[in-house]
Order: structure tokens, then C-alpha cells, then sequence
């Protein structure tokens, strides 16, 4: 099962019923700020945290499931078959066209980035390993406490799980080629709601 296909069905569930984050997590007992890294492909919820989740969004749980496990052997994802990925909508401007998406379930999630200018995001981490590369403009790739500024043509490779980001520092559009492999860890220890942890948890990243 593919993270990235899972985090936008129930992203798109959510929205359909006209729900909040909060009002979900609420109904699953679930943290805000957890249930967002789900959204947006930062962490793997467990399978129980699947069904309250479920049970919130009033579907059944095989309905989050359901095509996900599709592995056909080629897939032609043409350019007007694209679908906009939104990731971290309250942090960052960067939008995402997955390349992949007609194959569900993928080891790789190659995706062309948009990075408008002046995106300024801050650090974030996740698991596995990222590949970008500049198709067009300039970019500078933000690694722990490096800085590397990168043009068309260049590439950097790296692991995830530092704190990084991308930053545009021109005053026009860059695009970017971006793949990522083995994307997100576990379920993490703010899974479930409580009150020390629920004020603590706004932002996933």
C-alpha cells in the first residue's frame, strides 16, 4: 500500500463531508497534529488508528483500502493526467503533480514541484530518502546547516530523516523533479489525543 494514495483519500474523505482536521481527530480521539502528518504522507498510521479514523469519517474502514494494492507492471501517466498535490498547505506554497499515481501501490513517488517564489518552509524531516532535480530556475536545498544552491540541470540526493527544505530565492517559478522512496516511519508516540499533547501538535512536519 502506497502512503502517499492512502494520505490523499482520506485528505479528499475529510474534505467531501466538509470536516476539519480538528473535527475528525476529535471524533477518532486522535491528535490534530498527528492525524495532519497522515495528510500529509509524514507518518504510517496503524491499523487501528485506521479505524478510528474510519469510524470519524463514517465509511468503512475497507473503503480506505480499497484499489490500493494495484501493481500493474507499466504505467503512461500523460501530462494532462497529472493530479495537484497539496502537502503542508499551512506551511508552504510548493505543489506537487504526482507522475505516478495510476500505479497505487509503488516503491518510488516521483512527483514535478512547483516552487514559487520566496517559498520560505520551514526545516522538516521524513523518513526514507529524496532525490530532486532543477528542470527549471533556481533552487537552494537547505540541509541541516548547509547550504547548496542549485540551478537547471543540477541534482542533489539525500536522507530524509535530516532537517531540510527547499527555498526559491528568485522572483519567478522553479520547477524541480522530486522523488521519494521509503517516504514515512511508523505511527509515532502522538497518535492519540490527550490533553498534555493535543496544544503541542498543530503543525505535522
Amino acid at each position: 500500500m502506497n502512503l502517499v494514495e492512502l494520505a490523499q483519500r482520506l485528505k479528499r474523505l475529510r474534505t467531501q463531508r466538509g470536516l476539519t482536521l480538528e473535527e475528525v481527530a476529535s471524533r477518532a480521539g486522535l491528535t490534530r497534529g498527528w492525524l495532519s502528518k497522515v495528510e500529509n504522507f509524514r507518518v504510517t498510521p496503524s491499523l487501528p488508528a485506521l479505524f478510528q479514523i474510519a469510524q470519524a469519517l463514517q465509511v468503512p474502514l475497507s473503503d480506505l483500502f480499497e484499489g490500493l494494492e494495484a501493481r500493474p507492471p507499466l504505467v503512461v501517466v500523460r501530462s494532462d493526467q497529472r493530479i495537484s498535490v497539496r502537502r503542508d498547505e499551512e506551511l508552504s506554497e510548493l505543489t506537487y503533480e504526482s507522475l505516478a499515481h495510476l500505479r497505487p501501490t509503488r516503491i518510488m513517488d516521483p512527483f514535478l514541484v512547483t516552487v514559487p517564489p520566496t517559498e520560505t518552509r520551514p526545516m522538516m524531516s521524513h523518513g526514507g530518502e529524496e532525490f530532486i532535480h532543477v528542470i527549471e530556475g533556481v533552487v537552494t536545498r537547505q540541509f541541516d546547516d548547509q547550504r547548496h544552491d542549485l540551478e537547471a540541470g543540477d541534482s542533489a540526493y539525500f536522507e530524509g530523516t535530516h532537517p531540510h527544505r527547499l527555498i526559491n530565492p528568485s522572483a519567478t517559478a522553479s520547477r524541480v523533479l522530486l522523488v521519494f522512496t521509503g517516504l514515512a516511519p511508523d505511527a509515532g508516540v502522538d497518535e492519540l489525543d490527550t490533553s498534555v499533547s493535543s496544544s503541542s501538535s498543530d503543525v505535522g512536519g
